[in-house]
């Protein structure tokens, strides 16, 4: 990507890396603990490689490992395409390690049930919930606004991820006081999904920069000033009366 950290100048020394990263992830993992890992695309000359696909297969090779979910994050902001339709997702790999059961707390991160009050009208479950009055299950595509120049937790990280994803896998995947790792943590955002959630952390970085950024994100966490998106917060829609959904005078004086 040409960023300070990555040293990855090619699809192929990419591939490379997560070769070695591979083992290594998986060693660190514990008997049925969950390993998470997000990947875009990369795009030259106007051909996309879906790199999920590639590592995909890296991965696979160590046994130990099972994917449970391809999670699609979609978002509704990023770079305008003229050729190709315009990228708005990328995706989440989640991989458990056999030898124990993983834990998966569904609870603990259900959504609201498009249609709360719907019940059967008919058949043996007549008048019963036709969902769970808890919500529903948040599925494997999440609709969650990307960090840009005016996300209220923008920091100076070229490639910040939302707290909103790290704190949804952070809650499913793990219970209070477990452990959460993230060695390649940029300004902090697993780091600060943990320490919402009540998990212990450690993390790293290769520029010093960031994790200055992180620390003082942990550190307005304990000062009760951290600015950062609630995961519940539902997505904006600007209504008829909002001025950016209203067509600008000068386009329709461009029309005539």
């Amino acid at each position: 990507m040409g960023k300070e950290y990555d040293t990855s100048n090619s699809i192929d020394q990419f591939l490379k890396d997560h070769r070695k990263l591979a083992p290594l992830l998986c060693r660190a993992l514990k008997p049925g603990g969950s390993l998470c890992w997000q990947v875009g695309h990369f795009v030259k000359d106007g051909a996309v490689i879906p790199l999920d696909a590639l590592i995909y297969l890296i991965f696979r090779k160590q046994k130990e490992l099972t994917l449970r979910n391809r999670i699609v994050w979609t978002f509704g902001h990023g770079l305008h395409a003229t050729n190709r339709f315009s990228g708005r997702h990328e995706t989440i790999m989640w991989f458990t390690k056999k030898g124990r059961q993983h834990k998966f707390d569904l609870n603990a991160v259900r959504i609201p049930q498009k249609y709360p009050g719907k019940k059967y009208y008919k058949g043996s479950k007549n008048g019963q919930w036709s969902g769970n009055p808890k919500g529903k299950n948040p599925t494997d595509v999440w609709d969650i606004p990307n960090v840009k120049a005016n996300h209220v937790e923008k920091t100076d990280h070229p490639c910040q991820f939302p707290v909103a994803i790290a704190q949804r896998l952070v809650k499913a995947l793990t219970s209070r006081n477990d452990f959460v790792v993230d060695p390649f943590m940029g300004s902090g955002t697993t780091a600060v999904a943990a320490a919402l959630e009540g998990r212990r952390f450690a993390g790293c970085d290769i520029e010093r920069t960031y994790v200055k950024i992180a620390r003082g994100r942990l550190g307005d966490i304990k000062a009760g000033k951290l600015k950062y998106r609630p995961l519940e917060r539902p997505i904006y829609q600007p209504t008829g009366n909002d001025s950016v959904s209203r067509r600008p005078k000068h386009f329709a004086a461009a029309d005539s």
